[in-house]
C-alpha cells in the first residue's frame, strides 16, 4: 500500500501516530488562517470577475464527487438560458502554455483528465491554470458568458466568488476533524460555517445545515468507441475487473456491488497514469472503469473495457435553493 494510501485510513479510520502531527497541524492552520484573513480584510489583492463566479469545492482531501456536480450544474445553467464557462487548476496537466483551452480532442497528459471529461461530456468552455484568476480572464476574452464554476479553488483567494459550495463525502465525513497533515482538512471545520451551501455526496436525505446529492448510475459505455449499453448489459452477479484512480475508490466498488455485480477491485492513485500493461489482470473478464479513468484509456482500450456513466441527482431542496442563488445573481433568466 502507498504511503498515501496509508495515511489517507490513518486520517479516516484513526491511528495514534497522527498525534505525532499535531505541531506541524498548528503551523498549518495559523498559514491558512492568515491567509484567508487577509482574503477577507481586502490586505491581499484578489480578482472580482465582472459575472459571478459560484465554486465548487472541498474542505478535504480526497474525491467528494465535484465533477458529476459541475456537470449537473452547467445543464441546469443552460436550461436557465445562461451562458456558463468552467476554469479549473488542471491538476496533472501539462499544456503547452497557460492559461490553456481545454478541447474535446485534446489528451488527458496536456489538459488533466477532470477537465477533458468536463469538456467531452458537456462541450462547456473550459481554461485550465493554477492561477484561477487568470483562466477566468482568459475564458472571459474567449467568450460571452454569464457566469463561472470554478472547479476546486475553494482556498484559492486571489479569485474572488459570489457563491461558495462545499462538496463532502458522506461516508467520510471529515475524518479524524484534524487539519493537515494531521487529518484530511485542508481547512478548519469551521471554514463550514461561511460557506453558502454544503452537500453531502451518497447521503440519503438533506439535513440541517445541508443538502443531499447521490450519483446514479446510467449506462455503461465502451471505453474505445464510445457505444452505450443499458445497465442490464451485465447480468447479476456478472464477475468483473473494476478499475478505480480516483479519490475514494471504495464508493465506485460500492457502486458496481449495488448493481448486484461482483467486482475485482484494483484501486489506484487519484489521477493515475494508466497503461495497458498495468490494467491487464488475471483471469480475463470484463473491465469496468470511472469515467475519469476512462478519459485516459482510450488509446489503448481493450474490447471489452467500459466506464460507468453517473449522473448527480440533487436533492429537490438544493435545486430550489440553486435557482434561487441563479435568480439573484444571473437575471433575466428562462423559467425553470
Amino acid at each position: 500500500m502507498a504511503f498515501s494510501d496509508r495515511l489517507l485510513r490513518a486520517w479516516y479510520e484513526g491511528h495514534p501516530g497522527l498525534a505525532l502531527l499535531r505541531p506541524l497541524e498548528c503551523l498549518y492552520r495559523r498559514i491558512t488562517g492568515r491567509k484567508r484573513e487577509r482574503f477577507l480584510s481586502g490586505q491581499s489583492p484578489s480578482y472580482k470577475a465582472p459575472v459571478p463566479v459560484l465554486v465548487v469545492g472541498n474542505i478535504t482531501v480526497g474525491g467528494t464527487g465535484k465533477t458529476p456536480l459541475i456537470l449537473w450544474m452547467i445543464e441546469y445553467c443552460r436550461q436557465r438560458g445562461l451562458r456558463v464557462g468552467v476554469v479549473s487548476r488542471g491538476y496533472g496537466a501539462q499544456p503547452p502554455q497557460l492559461p490553456w483551452r481545454v478541447r474535446a480532442d485534446h489528451s488527458a497528459d496536456q489538459s488533466g483528465d477532470e477537465p477533458l471529461l468536463i469538456v467531452q461530456r458537456s462541450g462547456v468552455p473550459l481554461v485550465i491554470d493554477p492561477d484561477r484568476s487568470a483562466a477566468v480572464q482568459a475564458l472571459l476574452d474567449a467568450e460571452p458568458l454569464d457566469l463561472i464554476l470554478s472547479d476546486d479553488g475553494l482556498q484559492h483567494y486571489r479569485l474572488a466568488r459570489d457563491l461558495e459550495l462545499v462538496l463532502i463525502d458522506n461516508a467520510r465525513g471529515l475524518g479524524n476533524g484534524r487539519c493537515l497533515p494531521a487529518g484530511p482538512l485542508r481547512e478548519p471545520r469551521e471554514r463550514l460555517d461561511s460557506v453558502d451551501a454544503v452537500l453531502y455526496n451518497g447521503a440519503a436525505a438533506d439535513r440541517d445545515g445541508g443538502y443531499a446529492f447521490t450519483l446514479r448510475p446510467t449506462a455503461l459505455v465502451h471505453v474505445a468507441n464510445g457505444q452505450r449499453q443499458p445497465l442490464s448489459h451485465f447480468a447479476p452477479g456478472q464477475a468483473l475487473h473494476a478499475v478505480a484512480g480516483i479519490g475514494n475508490p471504495q464508493r465506485f466498488f460500492n457502486t458496481l456491488e449495488a448493481l448486484h455485480w461482483r467486482p475485482l477491485a484494483h484501486a489506484f492513485a487519484d489521477h493515475a497514469v494508466f497503461s495497458e500493461q498495468a490494467l491487464t489482470f488475471e483471469p480475463a473478464l470484463p473491465l469496468v472503469m470511472t469515467e475519469k479513468d476512462a478519459v485516459k484509456c482510450r488509446a489503448f482500450a481493450g474490447h471489452d473495457w467500459w466506464y460507468l456513466a453517473v449522473d448527480a441527482v440533487p436533492s429537490p431542496a438544493f435545486v430550489d435553493w440553486f435557482d434561487q442563488q441563479l435568480s439573484r445573481l444571473c437575471a433575466p433568466l428562462t423559467p425553470p
